[in-house]
């Protein structure tokens, strides 16, 4: 029994780093399951919005659909309807409607 003992408390323990090694790893699954992804769009969509141009259908964050009237730096007059003009902030512009002749799978 004594033997036993000994050659437990001989055995050393794993390097500090390798306890770490699954929390690296976490990271790093984390990073390109998650993180990348959501940069990737967030890039995709300022490029979106930064095209944006006077004759455009958009939609904003809020759900309202309109045609872009103005563009300046940071804000987009859009018309919702005749005669009803607003100002949003570029940001706010979710997505650019595709015009109508064109068929989203060509």
């Amino acid at each position: 029994m004594f033997d036993l003992l000994t050659a437990a408390a001989g055995a050393e323990a794993p390097p500090a780093w390798v306890q770490f090694l699954p929390l690296v790893g976490m990271g790093l699954i984390f990073w390109f399951l998650i993180i990348r992804p959501q940069m990737k769009r967030q890039k995709e969509h300022a490029a979106k919005i930064a095209s944006v141009k006077k004759g455009d259908k958009i939609v904003t964050a809020g759900g309202l659909i309109g045609k872009v009237i103005k563009v300046d730096d940071d804000y987009a007059d859009i018309e919702l309807a005749q005669g009803v003009r607003v100002k949003a902030v570029k940001a706010t512009i979710g997505d650019i409607v595709p015009p109508a002749g064109k068929a989203a799978n060509d």
